[in-house]
C-alpha cells in the first residue's frame, strides 16, 4: 500500500495540474523536428523560420546532439494597432540522443529556407578478420 506523507495533503494535490507546466511550455516554443534514417546516415530536420545562422548553436556531446538558439524580434511599431500576434520569439533548445552506430564526430548541418538539416553519418561496422593462431609446443 502506498501512503501519502504527512507533508502532502490538500496543497500538493492543488498544485498537481501545474507540476509539468514548465516542460509543456518549453515543448510548445521548441521548434518542430523530424528524424529519419537511411542506409548510411541519420537526418534531423528542424524548422527554424526567421532564425539566422549566427543565432544557432549546435553541439554534440556524449552521444547527444543539442540545438539551441534564439529567434529575435525586429518589430517596429509606428502608429500600428495590433489585434493579435501568433509569432513566437525567444530562446529555444532541443536535444536528440544518437543511436550507438552514429558517428557524432562527423556531424554536418545546413540551413536552407528556414529548415536546419543535421546529418549524422553511421559508423561502418568494424569487422574482426579471423586469423589462425599458431600453437607452440611446451
Amino acid at each position: 500500500m502506498v501512503e501519502k506523507s504527512h507533508t502532502s495533503g490538500f496543497w500538493p494535490s492543488l498544485y498537481e495540474p501545474f507540476r509539468g507546466l514548465g516542460e509543456r511550455v518549453s515543448e510548445w516554443v521548441a521548434p518542430a523536428a523530424e528524424a529519419s534514417g537511411a542506409e548510411n546516415a541519420y537526418r534531423i530536420a528542424v524548422e527554424l523560420p526567421g532564425v539566422e545562422e549566427k543565432d544557432i548553436d549546435l553541439s554534440v556531446e556524449e552521444g547527444v546532439v543539442t540545438l539551441s538558439g534564439e529567434k529575435r524580434t525586429s518589430r517596429e511599431e509606428k502608429g500600428e494597432t495590433w489585434f493579435f500576434s501568433e509569432r513566437q520569439y525567444g530562446s529555444f533548445s532541443r536535444s536528440f540522443r544518437l543511436p550507438p552506430d552514429a558517428d557524432g564526430a562527423a556531424v554536418d548541418a545546413h540551413l536552407k529556407d528556414g529548415v536546419l538539416t543535421i546529418t549524422v553519418p553511421k559508423r561502418t561496422p568494424s569487422v574482426d578478420p579471423s586469423k589462425r593462431v599458431k600453437i607452440k609446443a611446451g
